[in-house]
């Protein structure tokens, strides 16, 4: 590397010495780790891709060898706010930058590209959908480039999980541009990611540099939540006792609901999502960055190259779509090196919203055929046709207006349509670009768009195993990411032995407890499709599955001829509500798993939870928070929607087993105690609540049933014993 030369450009002073630059403009001495090697490679004039973690300095890994070299870097970079913030910052640094992106006018996109030209800029951050202009193209073939930056490189992957099409028009820039030194940047990228980058841009004998993905200032933490009131119970607690940090949530709708929430617990919270517009958004993120709001409530539009070091908290309030999601938002927490927590407020039913998601991005070629279909048949003479996306997805009777969207967007990539501004209205028009091809001669990859929606719906799969596993957090995520041989962090929630539900029974079971687990999981096969390598599909819910396992005689039980099942009474011993908390932690830790169908949630086995009961899965390291055998759940209840908080996490009522018969055999008990004592009122001796959960729960001994809200022990005294022996008669029957 040169050294101590200078060059005055009339704008700022250049040095060709990195570390001199380092210093001068960053006001570090020293690289922090893997940076210098990134620095050092392209400054030898390699292509090169780049996988850093967030948090590591990725940004200056370009903006460095921008400032040494001479000519002009462009750097591709996916969101306005994401350019402003680093623009802002280097500007402050007295760093020769600028931005070219859609919220420029045409005149001033021109002055500046007219800039570029005569060499007033160092970095240039623009847009990737400014590559769908042939002229600007064309304006950059004028300009030296010394270096070509793809920042957030994973979005020019359909693997990847933030695909943005736009990216993919980069590989016909570069081509054009005669392909100048090229470097691509991100901070999430599995192996087939990482192929997908080299193989599009063609980088030219790159330099591939994964640095580790382990942070350990980061406490990584899954909580596992009932419902709403327990997320925000957990949250209120995380902003208390760290103060600074962002709250991620699945919807903008969602977003909106949080923050209010916050707000009136009188957190100063701000909001931010794509439904603002810009202004909005840029001082949203302005009042974060500068301190003047601790607290920002946001999707996943938040958060890219924001650069403020101190934050001590991210939580995910719903469910990320993916590992890679998940990772590149909680890396956003301790950038200054200190310690930071990171929460994900887990509910296997928040996969819904995911799932809603996964259908909307993969659209299928059913959707993309009728849609081509509708387009034919009802656009003018010039090939248009000025429908909305919803005014589409009526016509075709599609049950998710996303799924059109992105149908178009496939149709747009395929050179089969375009779209384009409507006159005098926002919205936007479709035009047909090859009228004669008809709808079944289409040249759309099938067996790409299937494998899509199959990787899609892999990833949400690993944030649910990621949720249920029992071992070092950081050391699942390393291992996820291709990368051997990591130590546990010892700050997650499983090095510190807090577990799912604060430790609280988290332990290995005995012999007699696995083989409890092993005849549970063969009573979910038994009632479940699939088997010897078919994939199992659900036909029953958890609470007709416990009542065929302890052998219940429910009509439901006897007319879907459960009784002549193997596995038939085999947990009769352990009662249904030992065997209603174990199947939640079954679910907990990934060995079975509800889907709904049909609005109805049906239980079968995972993959894990096969292995596990074919003996081939790990005993020695499975850790549960195991049900206590003593005593049954204790809640207040009303048929079919209450909660029994319970020792492994809460039980819905209407999971549970209820027979009419073994209920009427209690109201006839009740009505014959209730004259016996004198023609007292029938609520005197048990609620009608109270009957219900004896119904469900079917206690067996007077501590079981003393947990049973609305049973004292002045009732249990005088009245449970005969309301068991019902109990007891109507299980022997």
């Amino acid at each position: 590397m040169e050294s101590d030369e200078q060059t005055d450009t009339g704008l700022n002073t250049v040095t060709h010495d990195p570390r001199e630059a380092l210093e001068k403009h960053f006001g570090f001495r020293e690289f922090l780790d893997g940076q210098e090697q990134v620095v050092s490679s392209l400054l030898s004039g390699r292509d090169a891709l780049v996988v850093m973690p967030t948090g590591g300095g990725k940004s200056l890994c370009y903006q460095l060898p921008a400032l040494v070299m001479d000519g002009i870097t462009i750097v591709v970079s996916p969101l306005i706010a994401l350019m402003k913030d680093q623009v802002d910052a280097l500007e402050k640094k007295g760093v020769a930058v600028t931005v070219i992106n859609s919220t420029l006018s045409l005149d001033e996109q021109r002055d500046r590209i007219r800039r570029m030209r005569e060499g007033e800029f160092k970095l240039v951050y623009v847009a990737p959908e400014r590559f769908r202009s042939e002229n600007f193209v064309h304006a950059l073939q004028q300009i030296p480039i010394a270096l070509f930056a793809v920042d957030e490189a994973h979005c020019l992957s359909a693997w990847g999980h933030d695909f943005r099409p736009d990216y993919l028009r980069l590989k016909y820039a570069l081509e054009k541009l005669g392909h100048p030194q090229t470097a691509a940047f991100t901070a999430t990228a599995t192996a087939e990611v990482r192929q997908d980058i080299l193989d599009h841009l063609k980088l030219n004998d790159p330099m591939v540099i994964v640095s580790g993905f382990e942070r350990p200032n980061l406490s990584l933490r899954v909580r596992q939540c009932s419902g709403n009131k327990e997320k925000y119970a957990r949250l209120k607690a995380v902003v208390d006792e760290q103060g600074t940090g962002i709250v991620y949530c699945a919807t903008r709708k969602k977003v909106d609901e949080v923050s209010a929430s916050l707000a009136a617990m009188g957190v100063n919270v701000i909001a931010y999502h794509g439904g603002m517009d810009d202004k909005a958004r840029s001082q949203a993120q302005d009042q974060f960055l500068d301190g003047t709001c601790d607290v920002v409530v946001a999707t996943n539009a938040f958060g890219m190259g924001i650069d403020r070091s101190d934050v001590r908290f991210v939580v995910h309030f719903e469910l990320p779509g993916s590992i890679e999601a998940y990772y590149q938002e909680a890396g956003r927490a301790g950038r200054d090196g200190e310690p930071a927590v990171c929460e994900l407020l887990f509910n296997y039913a928040d996969t819904r919203t995911q799932e809603f998601f996964i259908e909307g991005n993969n659209p299928g070629y059913t959707l993309i055929h009728d849609l081509y279909l509708l387009l034919q048949r009802f656009a003018d003479e010039r090939g248009e046709l000025n429908m909305t996306i919803k005014e589409l997805a009526t016509a075709l009777a599609a049950k998710n207006d996303m799924g059109v969207g992105s149908a178009i967007s496939t149709l747009v990539r395929a050179g089969y349509i375009e779209r384009y501004d409507v006159a005098g209205s926002r919205a936007k028009g479709t035009r047909l670009l090859r009228p004669d091809v008809a709808a079944d001669d289409l040249d759309i990859d099938r067996k790409a768009l299937e494998e899509k929606e199959r990787r899609d719906r892999a990833k949400l799969e690993g944030v649910v195993s990621f949720s249920y596993a029992n071992e070092c957090r950081q050391q699942w995520v390393v291992r996820y990411f291709g990368e051997q041989g990591a130590e546990p962090c010892g700050a997650c929630d499983q090095c510190r032995g807090f577990g799912a539900e604060g430790g609280k029974g988290l332990r290995v079971g005995s012999e007699q407890e696995l083989l409890t687990v092993r005849k549970l999981l063969s009573g979910v096969a038994r009632m479940s499709y699939g088997g010897k390598g078919v994939e199992w599909r659900a036909r029953f819910g958890k609470g007709k599955i416990a009542a065929m396992l302890t052998g219940s005689r429910s009509q439901g039980v006897i007319s879907a001829r459960l009784d002549q099942l193997s596995t038939y009474g085999i947990l009769k011993a352990e009662g249904s509500a030992y065997v209603n908390a174990l199947m939640k932690e079954m679910e907990r830790v990934g060995f079975v798993k509800t889907e709904r169908r049909d609005q109805f949630p049906l239980t079968t086995l995972t993959q894990r939870g096969d292995a596990f009961m074919r003996g081939k899965g790990d005993s020695d390291g499975l850790k549960l928070l195991w049900p206590d055998p003593g005593g049954v759940s204790s809640a207040s209840t009303s048929r079919g929607g209450s909660t029994a908080a319970g020792p492994a996490g809460g039980v819905q009522l209407g999971e549970l087993d209820f027979d009419e018969t073994l209920y009427k055999k209690l109201l006839d008990k009740r009505t014959q105690m209730a004259a016996d004592a004198g023609n007292v009122p029938a609520y005197v001796i048990f609620s009608n609540q109270t009957l219900e959960f004896f119904t469900r729960l079917r206690p067996k001994t007077r501590e079981q049933g003393l947990n049973i809200r609305g049973v004292g022990e002045v009732k249990a005294e005088r009245y449970l014993d005969d309301f068991l022996k019902v109990i007891k008669n109507w299980e022997d029957a």
